[in-house]
């Protein structure tokens, strides 16, 4: 029955994908198909669905996209953006290295790579066709640090692994194995993310400086001006404030995720409303728009991907393929390997939450019983699928980019090859490395 059960999910999830039917649809129909065939009573699949979402930290999400929105229309993204061009100064390719920067702040506020990808795209792409970059280069470099969104906490992503993660226990074979594994939790997962973040960033902008150098991209101005620093400085302090309250708050245990979120959209509206005074009525308006749009669209993939997920552990599928895969290789570096390489693929055809969804009862099964740490697997996975923002045919931030600076999207995946294969070696350094992940959060306690 495990067989073809296993059939009936992934085959019946396939075939509707490939019909066209949107994600949310072709889990919930995998899910009720396999439902009938076990007999078992249609509406528990309702009701696991419904159950899904009564989880605390899952209010993060709204909150967060709402944040970020309300940021960026309180200009608060636009700050972070100059402070970062006015520190690139003379560094060759320094608009490019701003623009990576940038999004690392902007994605220290969002946690969504195409929010990111937009905000910062909107300012840079023009900045860059201005100081005579090619348009097509502007706009991929803007869509593959867009990716950093979902690395960089505060992380949507990394919520949604956490919340998935944490209902799965270690097999009592791993633990027998390998001892009691160490604690999973979102607050450890957004401190872990930080270095990995980095070192994203880093190979980002090594790429850039290197194809900088080669086309004769020259940086802003001849020196680094101090008066410059120090009046971006003084006109974003607000700016760059934002994500040391949300972050600090969390790092400090002063709130929880879910309670920095509010904190940051009360921080800025006020920002907005009374120190930059440019979030009109409007802008509010839109921004609660937009994350009604995103919110709902990701519950209706949670609603299905938990079903979908039961299915597979109630059946014990995870644990064939975990047995089926360590028959092959009990070797972790060649076990990171082949699943980094089904990540890179799932990044390019499905969406980034959803592939979370789906993946983690699979994949975390098979890494306890190899002993990995919970939360490295997450930082892994989630840096890995942030490079499928930047791979066609799906690559949000690259349409995302095309629509801001013009380009085709065609042009845009021309150029951006060399900082996916950048960023691919950076996600294998963070693989083959736990530490990298690991010891930021040992050094805060936990």
């Amino acid at each position: 029955m495990e067989g073809y059960l296993t059939l009936i999910l992934f085959g019946g999830f396939l075939v509707m994908l490939i019909l066209g039917a949107p994600i949310t649809v072709s889990l919930a129909g995998a899910s009720m198909a396999a439902y009938l065939v076990l007999d078992k009573n249609p509406i528990a699949l309702v009701q696991i669905a419904f159950t899904s979402v009564g989880n605390f930290p899952l209010m993060a999400l709204p909150a967060f996209v709402l944040a970020g929105a309300l940021m960026e229309a309180a200009g608060i993204s636009k700050r972070l953006v100059d402070i970062a061009e006015s520190l690139a100064g003379p560094v060759t390719g320094g608009l490019g290295a701003a623009t990576v920067v940038a999004c690392l702040f902007f994605g220290a506020i969002s946690g969504s790579g195409p929010a990111t990808t937009a905000a910062v795209g909107m300012l840079m792409v023009p900045a860059m066709v201005k100081r005579d970059y090619e348009r097509s280069y502007a706009s991929a470099v803007t869509a593959a640090s867009g990716g950093l969104g979902i690395i960089i906490p505060p992380s949507i992503p990394l919520v949604i692994f956490g919340i998935s993660a944490m209902g799965l226990m270690p097999p009592p074979e791993a633990i027998s194995q390998h001892g009691q594994f160490a604690s999973l939790s979102i607050p450890k997962l957004f401190v872990a993310g930080v270095i990995p973040g980095l070192i994203m960033a880093s190979t980002l902008m090594a790429t850039n400086y290197m194809i900088a150098k080669k086309r004769g991209y020259k940086g802003l101005t001849e020196n680094w001006s101090t008066g410059d620093i120090r009046t971006t400085v003084r006109r974003g302090v607000w700016s760059l404030l934002a994500p040391f309250l949300i972050l600090g708050g969390i790092y400090s245990g002063l709130f929880t995720p879910t309670e920095s979120a509010i904190v940051a959209i009360f921080y800025s509206l006020f920002i907005g409303l009374f120190v930059h005074r440019e979030l009109a009525f409007k802008n509010i308006i839109n921004s609660l728009t937009t994350t009604t749009w995103i919110t709902g669209r990701v519950l209706l993939i949670l609603f299905a991907a938990t079903v979908f997920g039961r299915l597979l552990i109630e059946q014990k599928i995870p644990v064939v393929v975990a047995d089926s895969l360590l028959s092959l290789t009990d070797n972790m570096y060649m076990v990171w390997a082949l699943t980094i390489m089904l990540l890179l693929f799932i990044g390019m055809f499905m969406e980034t939450l959803a592939a979370i969804m789906i993946i983690v009862p699979v994949l975390l099964p098979i890494m306890y019983m190899l002993g990995a740490d919970p939360t490295h697997v997450g930082i892994v996975v989630v840096c890995t699928l942030s490079i499928g923002f930047a791979t066609p045919p799906l690559g949000e931030n690259i349409f995302v980019a095309s629509g801001i600076g013009g380009s085709t999207v065609e042009q845009i995946t021309a150029r951006i090859h060399p900082f996916v294969m950048a960023s691919v070696v950076g996600v294998f350094l963070i693989a083959f490395f736990p530490q990298l992940s690991l010891w930021l959060p040992s050094l805060v306690g936990y």
